[in-house]
Parts: C-alpha cells; sequence; structure tokens
C-alpha cells in the first residue's frame, strides 16, 4: 500500500485526490474538488486514465485540467468556406495573433491544403478585419437575444490597471433551464479614465446593463472589496431596498453622516439604479489567509518567534534555489524536484535532505521545532486552499455553494486542533476571522435560500436542529411569496374587472367576505418542501419535478461566489496589451533603425 501511495503522489494532478481503498487490481480515490465529498473515482494500478478523465470532464475551470488529445488534421474531409473563415478567425483572436497573419505566405500554403468544394478563397487583411467586425455584431446581438429568453442574471465586475491604463471588466452569468450548467458570455472590457470614483463606477455598469438590456434582470453584482465599489452599489441602491434595510437596522446602526456635495452629485446621476452587491468570497479568503493568519502569528508570543524565524530560512532557501543555477541542480539531484512552492515543498523534504541541501548553499538549517510548525501551518491552511479552488469555479460553482463551503470549513479547521501542538490557537482565530468578515453571508436569507434550493446540498450542511427548522421555514415563506393567494394583488390583476359601481346594488356581500383555504395551500406548500428535502437524488435535474423550488434556485443561484472570472478576462487583456507593447517596441526599433542608416548615408 506504502509502494502505491508512493509512485501515485508522483503523479501530476495526485493532490487533488485521496486514496480511500485498494481493491485488487484497482484502487479507490475520492476527489477533494467534488463540493459533495462523496464522489469517489476508481483507476487501474498502472492508469490514471480515470482520474484525468474526471478531471477534464468536471473540473476543467477550477483545476486548469489538461485538455483533451488533439484532434487529428484530416486534409481529406471537405469544409465549406464558411467553416474556414470561421476556423481562421477562431485561431486569430483566440491566439492573439495579427490581422496580418491571413497574408503570411506561409498561413495562406497552409490554407490552401485544406480541402474545400469550390475552391478554398483567401482574405487579404482588409476583408478579414471586416469579417471580423461582422461577426462581433452577429454574436452581441444574438447574445442580447439570449439575454431577452432569461429571467435572472448575475454579474461579475473589477477595474484593472496595466501600463498606465485602467479598465472596466464585466462577465455576465446564468442557469441554463433545460441543463441546470452555469453559462457565461464577457460583456465588457471598457478603458476608464480619470479616477475610479464610485459614480464614475457606477454610471459605467448602468450604460452596459442598458445596452444588454439587463437593467431589470440583473440579482446581484459580484466585485472585490474595493472601497470605491461598495460604495457605488451603497449609494446607488433602489428605494425600496434602502428603506428595508433602514427598518431592519434601525436600532442597530449608528448615526452616519454624509457628505453635502456627494449627495447634491448624486441626484444628478438620475435613472441609475444598481442591483444588489456581493463581495467576492475568494478575495475574502484569501484576506483571512494573508492578513489575519499572519497579524495573529505575529501578536502571539508563542509562535511570533518560530514564525519569523522559519519564513527567514524557507525565504533563504527558495531565492537561492530560484535563482542560482548550481543551487537548483544540487537541489534538484537530492530530492528531484523543485522548490516551486515556498513552504509546502520543504516539508516534503525529509529533514536530513533539508540540513544537507542548507549546508551545501551555506545557510542556516530548519530546526526541528520550525519544521515541525511549517508541517502544522501547511495543514491548517490547506482547508482554506481547497475552499478557495472551490469558489473560484465557474461552471458547477453556484452561490448556494459559499455557506456549504464556510461550514464546512470551520468545521475542518476546527478538527485539526487536536494534532497541534505549536499553532494551537491558529484554527479558532481563523474560525472567528470567517465568522466577522463572513458575518452578512452567514445570516443572509438569499445565501441560505440558495443553499438549499441545491439538491446536492439541500439541509445536509446544516448541524443544528433548531437552524434546520428555521430553514425549512424561511423556504416555506419563500415559497409562499411565489404562489398567488385567493383575494391577492396577484391573483386580482388576473381576474376581469367588474362592470358594477362600488354603490351598486347588485354587489353581493359574500363577495366582499371572500377567504382562502389556508389549510390547504399550506398544506401544498408543505408537502412539497418536505418532499424536495426528503428525496435522496444529488442532481439537479430533480428541479424539474418541483417547479417552483427550481424557480427559487434559478433566481438565487445565479451568481457565482467569487469574482474569478472578470479577473480570468483580464488575464486575457493582459496578452492583447502585451503583443501592442511589442508592436510599439519594434516600431520604435525599426525607426530607429531607419534613421542610423539615413545618417549613415548621409555621412
Amino acid at each position: 500500500m506504502e509502494d502505491i501511495k508512493t509512485s501515485f503522489s508522483k503523479w501530476k494532478y495526485a493532490h487533488y485526490f485521496t486514496l480511500v481503498e485498494h481493491k485488487d487490481k484497482n484502487i479507490i480515490f475520492k476527489c477533494k474538488l467534488c463540493v459533495s465529498g462523496s464522489k469517489v473515482q476508481s483507476t487501474a494500478i498502472n492508469s490514471n486514465s480515470n482520474l484525468l478523465k474526471h478531471l477534464q470532464k468536471l473540473h476543467a475551470s477550477t483545476n486548469q485540467a489538461p485538455s483533451a488529445k488533439q484532434q487529428r488534421l484530416d486534409f481529406n474531409r471537405t469544409v465549406s468556406q464558411g467553416q474556414i473563415n470561421k476556423a481562421i478567425a477562431r485561431y486569430i483572436v483566440e491566439n492573439m495573433q495579427p490581422v496580418s497573419t491571413v497574408e503570411s505566405p506561409a498561413f495562406r500554403q497552409l490554407i490552401s491544403m485544406i480541402t474545400c468544394s469550390g475552391g478554398t478563397q483567401q482574405m487579404g487583411r482588409k476583408t478579414f478585419s471586416s469579417y471580423l467586425d461582422k461577426e462581433y455584431s452577429k454574436m452581441e446581438s444574438e447574445l442580447k437575444t439570449t439575454f431577452e429568453g432569461l429571467d435572472y442574471i448575475a454579474i461579475t465586475a473589477d477595474i484593472w490597471s496595466v501600463h498606465n491604463k485602467s479598465f472596466l471588466g464585466m462577465t455576465a452569468h446564468w442557469i441554463n433551464t433545460a441543463t441546470f450548467q452555469h453559462q457565461k458570455a464577457a460583456l465588457a472590457c471598457k478603458r476608464i479614465k480619470g479616477r475610479h470614483t464610485y459614480d464614475v463606477i457606477a454610471a459605467e455598469i448602468d450604460h452596459i446593463h442598458s445596452l444588454y438590456g439587463l437593467s431589470t434582470k440583473v440579482t446581484a453584482t459580484v466585485t472585490d472589496n474595493g472601497s470605491n465599489f461598495v460604495k457605488a452599489f451603497q449609494m446607488y441602491q433602489p428605494e425600496s431596498l434602502s428603506d428595508d434595510d433602514d427598518d431592519d437596522d434601525e436600532e442597530d446602526e449608528e448615526v452616519t453622516f454624509t457628505n453635502v456635495a456627494d449627495v447634491l452629485d448624486t441626484s444628478t446621476e438620475e435613472g441609475i439604479v444598481l442591483p444588489p452587491h456581493l463581495r467576492c468570497a475568494s478575495h475574502t479568503l484569501n484576506l483571512i489567509s494573508c492578513s489575519d493568519v499572519d497579524k495573529w502569528l505575529l501578536s502571539n508570543p508563542g509562535t511570533k518567534g518560530i514564525y519569523r524565524s522559519a519564513t527567514a530560512k524557507c525565504t533563504a532557501l527558495w531565492s537561492k534555489a530560484s535563482r542560482s543555477t548550481l543551487a537548483s541542480e544540487l537541489v534538484g539531484d537530492l530530492v528531484g524536484k523543485k522548490l516551486l512552492v515556498l513552504w509546502s515543498k520543504a516539508i516534503e523534504i525529509p529533514m536530513t535532505d533539508l540540513s544537507t541541501i542548507s549546508n551545501c548553499l551555506e545557510l542556516k538549517c530548519i530546526g526541528e521545532r520550525e519544521f515541525q510548525f511549517l508541517r502544522e501551518y501547511c495543514a491548517i491552511m490547506k482547508p482554506l486552499t481547497v475552499a478557495l479552488d472551490i469558489l473560484q469555479g465557474e461552471e458547477n460553482c453556484y452561490y448556494g455553494t459559499l455557506l456549504p463551503t464556510i461550514e464546512v470549513l470551520m468545521s475542518k479547521l476546527l478538527e485539526i486542533k487536536e494534532g497541534l501542538n505549536i499553532a494551537t490557537g491558529l484554527p479558532d482565530a481563523i474560525v472567528q476571522a470567517i465568522k466577522t468578515r463572513f458575518a452578512s453571508v452567514l445570516e443572509s436569507n438569499d445565501a441560505i435560500l440558495a443553499a438549499v434550493t441545491l439538491p446536492m446540498f439541500k439541509l445536509r450542511w446544516l448541524r443544528d436542529q433548531r437552524k434546520k427548522e428555521m430553514v425549512k421555514g424561511m423556504l416555506a415563506a419563500e415559497f409562499h411569496k411565489l404562489i398567488p393567494r385567493p383575494g391577492s394583488v396577484q391573483q386580482a390583476a388576473k381576474m376581469p374587472v367588474s362592470p358594477t359601481t362600488p354603490d351598486s346594488s347588485s354587489y353581493n356581500v359574500q363577495d366582499f367576505f371572500c377567504f382562502e383555504e389556508a389549510d390547504d395551500t399550506f398544506s401544498t406548500v408543505e408537502t412539497e418542501v418536505m418532499t424536495y428535502l426528503r428525496t435522496a437524488e444529488t442532481g439537479m435535474e430533480i428541479l424539474k419535478q418541483f417547479p417552483t423550488i427550481k424557480e427559487i434556485s434559478l433566481k438565487k443561484n445565479a451568481a457565482t461566489p467569487s469574482s474569478a472570472p472578470v479577473e480570468r478576462l483580464f488575464s486575457l487583456g493582459s496578452l492583447v496589451l502585451k503583443h501592442l507593447l511589442l508592436f510599439q517596441i519594434n516600431k520604435h526599433t525599426f525607426v530607429n533603425k531607419k534613421i542610423c542608416l539615413l545618417k549613415k548615408n548621409n555621412g
């Protein structure tokens, strides 16, 4: 069994799986990235193909699993000219190639080898640019048509600054009502000039909402914890939502003073209304893992010294091994791996080898107590890293994933306390930081309803029976909001208007005293809610049997827990700017060379 563990640990993606048991020629593994925690995979002793397929199929966006094998190029297959044009456009756009590529002789020769009915027609740079503009307009029109058929859409937004330029990025997310898969689209990567004040941000977001017809469909916008974004959503909330918040917090909130100039400025921005605001859970967790943890370790007398010394020695070792070729070769010869990660790789190396490496590199050796501290620190931080991977997903990571992830994270941190000798109080400090920073989320009705309407969670993530009963009542109350009651405004709007006047003698008194059958309605709601909660199935397809719960789930789970999607959009933006910068550098070099040649020819 130990030999199997050793050989499997050398696999590139082994850290995403936990060995469960060994059966004959097969090994059973549990996937750490599956949110349910119960997903197991079986694979042969000498093959990891099943595990690799699982990563590619379910976690491609979460863990950067390798893509499937590239299809072989078949030049004997006949394709249409439209297919060739689309393939060329995809190649140019996705690989950030210059438009002039289509006029490259080598590229034209490659395209001419593709068999096309009627002969392959090559596009020039201007023709291809016009084709790209038409395809973009077509794609934008199709996206607007898609949005028209949706009821609930969520947005992620962020501002990115690079090379003295700033850009506002926005992505849209919604749940496909047929497949229940999260779908996404990039809305904007727009240049922002001037200061990034809250009113500028609000105006730009509102403009993009109006451009795509999303003003009344956005359920929430996810951003980081930047003060300008937070203030923008605070200042431009709907009056009804602001009034409700004031009523709820009337006794608890302190008196706040508002700048009169700000009020006058916002009054001129008539018509700007922003949706509810959600703070990025990944950004908040990252603040906890960096800022709060570092603050606790340095303020605690029992960990302050050892934390500083262990960090300094690891930093020195990693710096020497990454900057010196000889040092890197020495580490590779001794342990067979590179120190790519500062602490996690250090604890995987035996103490004797660490001492040998430190002596050869003329560095201070890591002591046994420091090594023990590093092991405890990594063990404590591991659940945080797994939670971050889960919350940064897109396709299968709904907003309802947030609360169960937080609850499980806090439970796992408290379980680690038993085996600690040095950082004994760190798990409690992290749990307290989570409760503080996620206080509004832990008590959010929307977050709770989003979790309970995901079949994979329901009430299983709650351990307190009283909390479970409260959530059941909350779901039933939300259920009632979507069911028109007899005599309600919703039902009255559907009934024909009577031609009689209020003082008509033909008015039937019995119509005035019309009471709803409360018992029957309550029984129907209770039955459907209880039936849903008792079902053993965890797939999203089960929601088709419960239309009202499906409606709640589509609305509450449209958002993603983090703003990672818009950050991935900016990663593409960096490639664009990189190509533009290289173009400018090459152009500048060419001009300088031309000037030098002119000077030389002129004597």
